[in-house]
């Protein structure tokens, strides 16, 4: 009996550290914010570094809101077509017609989950994050479902399963949403209509698209209410991580600028562009000052940050310059890993 209460025991936090593990804000992202939010700073002179910390936080907390906005979809789509069969049923009784429609969509169990869910319920609420404002572009990313193969599909079966529900939304969030434009003008309409400025980071829509399906895949035909979303951050360290990463990169600017110059051998140092040298300066502060973190690790990571944000040479660039100064930092012992 004791064996089996530990086996239970093991297993419960076995589970649980596997969904801790997938949340929002991760080591990658937390770099994409902090580049992002530096290249923010040095454009303007006026800010502190007091300053610069809480719009990074900021910066979290949207990509947040931009997540659960999303994961909200599944409702508002869902209201949106059950309000059009509620139409359509107005109009065949007026004028006399036979309209039966499939109504496997609007009674989706996964949906229904996602609308009952007390967390997603509760932070769209305290956060007032609504599709109210861009219900016309709600209404093209519908008709866009409608012509769609796998919406049909789905449709004809005359009775989905659980996973048949499951999979038209990972659908939906994975070969409708990434491409159409309708996505990113609904986001800039809502935005408008919030107090707050600058509330989504478009940027990362398709990377937050992405922990929507993953969220998706988590839910269960049993999943209750109380069904747990991801998380912002897996831990405190995550934020301490990005706010040291940020603060250092400031602090040793000089340094770690002269550091780059002098490795550009038969190269202006003012022909380096603007955002390549603030990806190497946090590069440099992150090889320094978190020997944790392995150096192909730290090089990889801001070599796919010059890719998404900088010009096409870049990252080759980028890679020539921080190897050598991370061979150099090891000469000199200033990194031991």
């Amino acid at each position: 009996m004791v064996v089996s209460n530990k086996i239970t025991i093991f297993a419960a936090k076995f589970y649980t550290s596997l969904y801790i593990f997938v949340t929002m804000i991760n080591r990658t992202l937390v770099r994409t914010h902090v580049v992002r939010n530096l290249f923010a700073f040095y454009k303007d002179d006026e800010k502190s570094v007091h300053t610069a910390l809480k719009e990074l936080d900021m910066s979290f907390s949207n990509t947040y809101f931009l997540y659960i906005l999303l994961l909200d979809f599944v409702n508002e789509l869902t209201h949106f077509a059950q309000t059009r069969i509620d139409l359509m049923r107005e109009r065949a009784i007026a004028t006399h017609t036979d309209y039966r429609p499939s109504l496997n969509f609007v009674n989706n169990r996964l949906a229904k989950q996602l609308f009952d869910n007390r967390r997603l319920r509760q932070l769209t609420a305290d956060n007032h994050l609504s599709w109210q404002a861009a219900y016309n572009n709600v209404e093209l990313i519908y008709k866009e479902l409608l012509a769609s193969q796998f919406y049909q599909e789905y449709q004809a079966i005359p009775q989905p399963t659980y996973d048949d529900d499951k999979t038209i939304w990972k659908k939906i969030f994975s070969e409708i949403m990434p491409k159409t434009p309708e996505l990113d003008s609904a986001l800039e309409e809502i935005e408008l209509a919030m107090p707050l400025q600058n509330l989504f980071l478009a940027a990362d829509t398709n990377i937050i698209l992405s922990f929507v399906i993953k969220t998706i895949k988590q839910f269960k035909p049993d999943s209750t209410k109380d069904q747990p979303l991801l998380e912002m951050f897996r831990s405190e360290e995550e934020l301490d991580f990005a706010k040291r990463l940020l603060t250092l990169t400031i602090q040793n600017r000089d340094e770690y600028s002269a550091l780059i110059d002098g490795k550009l051998r038969n190269w202006d140092p003012e022909r380096v562009a603007y955002m390549d040298r603030i990806i190497m300066q946090t590069a440099i502060a992150e090889l320094i000052n978190f020997p944790d973190i392995a150096i192909q690790v730290t090089m990889n990571e801001y070599i796919e940050i010059a890719k998404e944000y900088s010009t096409e040479s870049s990252p080759a660039f980028i890679n020539g310059i921080l190897d050598q100064i991370a061979l150099d930092l090891k000469r000199q012992k200033k990194i031991f890993k």
